[in-house]
C-alpha cells in the first residue's frame, strides 16, 4: 500500500522540491499552503506522515500541531528555518516526532522520513467511553449502564466513528467516505438509516441520547448536542 505523505508549507519551491523528491522516492504526497488548508485535509483523509513548517498563514504550525495531536498520532516532522532551541524543544514537547532546519539535505530528510515510518503506527486506543457507553476495539463489544449491546460488524464501525471523535460534528458524506469508502451523493439515506438503527440498539432503551443530530451538518457522539 502507497505511503502518503502530506506536507504543509507555505513556501512554493520548497513545497514543490519536497513534493517531488519525495514522489520520485516512491511516497504519494499531498501539499497544502497555509494552515488551514493543512487542517482541512488532516481531518478529511488519512495521512502516514505530516511534514510540518512552523510559521504558515491562517493557522501556525504550533496550532497545526496541537489539533493533530488532541485527535492523532499521526508522525509530524518540522521542517522550518526556526533553528533556536527553544523552538525546538516547544515542537517536540508539542508532540513533534522530529525536528529538522532549513537550509536542509534531501538525503537527511528522506533517512528522517523512512525512520519515522519504520517506527509504525503507534498502537491505537483500544477503549472508549463516553458516559454510560464503553466501546472495547479488542473485544469487540459495546456496552451501556454493564448491559452488552449487540451490534453488525458495520454498525460497531459507525459506533467507533463516533465515539473516537466525540463530540465533533461529522458530515453524511465523511461518514459514508470512512464506513462505505464511497462518496455518496448528497440525497442518499444510507447514512440516516445506519444512524436510525444505530440509535435503536444505543440510545433507544436508555433515558439519554448520545448520538445528536445536527441539523444541515451532520451527527455526533457526546453527552451534549
Amino acid at each position: 500500500m502507497t505511503v502518503r505523505i502530506l506536507v504543509v508549507e507555505d513556501e512554493v519551491k520548497t513545497a514543490d522540491y519536497l513534493h517531488k523528491g519525495l514522489s520520485e522516492s516512491g511516497y504519494s504526497v499531498d501539499v497544502a499552503h497555509d494552515g488551514l488548508a493543512g487542517q482541512q485535509r488532516i481531518s478529511d483523509e488519512h495521512f502516514d506522515l505530516i511534514i510540518l513548517d512552523v510559521m504558515l498563514p491562517g493557522m501556525n504550525g504550533w496550532q497545526l500541531l496541537q489539533f493533530i495531536r488532541s485527535r492523532w498520532q499521526t508522525p509530524v516532522l518540522f521542517l522550518t528555518a526556526r533553528d533556536a532551541v527553544e523552538y525546538r524543544v516547544k515542537g517536540l514537547e508539542l508532540g513533534a516526532d522530529d525536528y529538522l532546519v532549513k537550509p536542509f539535505s534531501y538525503v537527511e530528510l528522506l533517512a528522517r522520513v523512512r525512520t519515522l515510518l519504520r517506527r509504525g503506527p503507534p498502537r491505537e486506543t483500544q477503549l472508549f467511553g463516553v458516559g454510560d457507553l464503553s466501546l472495547d476495539l479488542v473485544q469487540h463489544r459495546a456496552m451501556r449502564q454493564g448491559q452488552r449491546i449487540h451490534l453488525t460488524n458495520k454498525e460497531f464501525a459507525l459506533l467507533h466513528l463516533l465515539i473516537s471523535r466525540e463530540n465533533e460534528v461529522l458530515s453524511r458524506t465523511f461518514i459514508a467516505s470512512q464506513i462505505w469508502n464511497m462518496n455518496f451523493e448528497s440525497d442518499t439515506n444510507v447514512v440516516d438509516v445506519a444512524i436510525r438503527r444505530l440509535r435503536a440498539k444505543v440510545d433507544d432503551p436508555w433515558p439519554h441520547r448520545l448520538i445528536h443530530t445536527v441539523r444541515g451538518m451532520g451527527y455526533m457522539l457526546g453527552l451534549e448536542p
